[in-house]
């Protein structure tokens, strides 16, 4: 069991709130890490190994992530222990909802994360009757549907052709083939780039000539998870990760590459589009071997972007542009992505270290400013 007490440092969390339901089952927690550049803002996941230390970990992500976008919210992030395959999922989350109304929508704004998609924000929305209380929404709700939108996955393919001043030609590995992965591919394949491979939870695919990635999409609109063994031979998991590419995109879940990982992969350049997906140790044998890597909180920050737009509009009659969405999500990661870089190579640290500190001068400017640190 999670020590909360030994989740708390000089950031955060400055709020741990622990929740469940007998009769649904559920059993959740929203952990507000740091709020002193705006309200507490993130995605909200639904799994059944969702664990407090897990959320803590994904809390901090968001504080470095919202003030590296130099937006103003503060990090935070909720979970939900429960199995949304399972027929009961309606019950849990508005459970959920229920339980944390004294917190939402004043402290807390809940987004779209693994487990949870638009139809579970317009239930949130409807639990709490408020149409702020959760990103994300359908646009039939007068919401931003931004999964929908592929915001994610589309940042994470601009900030690669950023980098790589043209993806025309270059070969890409994806490992996930969630919203993010699903995403990134279409745009990926939109600028040139060759998809030669992908993975899901039931395996990997392998074309070093290019998948056909128009109808992977199709196949993933009709089955999800199941498209990659539909589309051909499947190979095992992490085949993906050590497939000859220029650009490989971890964009499943974290912790999937450790040391010895980083060791093998054959990419001249990782972009994160899933949250803490290596580790510190990977981080460094990755710039020890001169493999560029972009943090996640610099690379899918797209997600965050959108959600920012929501967040100005959400009590608003008038919908959102996606037009204005995906212009501001490419020239604000395209330009943090390259800032990144380039004070990584100019302080001779590894990405990860020059985003954070970036992040950090941000917030701890806002803490001095409000007089919660000297």
């Amino acid at each position: 069991m999670t020590d909360v007490l030994q989740l708390m440092d000089e950031w955060g969390p400055e709020k741990v709130v622990a929740v469940s339901d007998r009769r649904s089952g559920m059993k959740g927690v929203l952990v507000i890490d740091n709020t002193a550049r705006g309200m507490g803002k993130g995605g909200t996941r639904m799994g059944p190994d969702v664990t407090t230390g897990e959320v803590a970990r994904l809390a901090r992500v968001m504080t470095w992530k919202w003030a590296a976008v130099d937006l103003f919210f503060g990090g935070a992030k909720a979970g939900i222990k429960f199995d949304p395959a399972s027929p009961g999922k309606e019950g849990a989350l508005r459970a959920f909802a229920r339980a944390l109304s004294n917190e939402v929508p004043g402290e807390y704004v809940l987004g779209l994360d693994v487990g949870l998609n638009e139809r579970d924000a317009a239930i949130v929305q409807d639990e709490l009757g408020d149409r702020g209380a959760m990103m994300g929404a359908p646009a039939a709700l007068g919401g931003l549907p931004y999964d929908e939108l592929g915001v994610t996955g589309f940042g994470v393919a601009e900030v690669a052709d950023e980098l790589s001043e043209s993806l025309r030609g270059k070969r890409v590995a994806i490992q996930g083939f969630g919203a993010v992965g699903a995403a990134a591919a279409k745009r990926f394949a939109e600028l040139g780039a060759l998809v030669v491979a992908v993975s899901s939870v039931h395996g990997a695919l392998h074309d070093p000539d290019g998948l056909d990635v128009p109808r992977l999409l199709a196949l993933r609109e009709e089955l999800g998870d199941a498209a990659v063994g539909e589309y051909g031979r499947v190979l095992p998991l992490g085949k993906e990760l050590l497939a000859p590419c220029d650009v490989l995109v971890p964009a499943a879940t974290q912790d999937v590459i450790d040391k010895d990982w980083a060791g093998r992969i054959t990419a001249g350049m990782v972009v994160e589009g899933a949250n803490l997906p290596t580790t510190a140790a990977a981080q460094e044998v990755l710039a020890a071997r001169g493999i560029t890597v972009v943090p996640d909180f610099i690379a899918n920050a797209g997600g965050i972007i959108a959600a920012a737009f929501g967040m100005d509009a959400r009590y608003s009659p008038f919908p959102v542009a996606p037009s204005t969405v995906m212009t501001a999500v490419s020239s604000k990661l395209r330009a943090n992505a390259a800032l990144v870089v380039r004070e990584s190579a100019r302080l001779g640290v590894t990405t990860h270290h020059a985003a954070r500190a970036l992040a950090q001068d941000r917030v701890l400017a806002a803490m001095r400013l409000k007089g919660q640190v000297t």
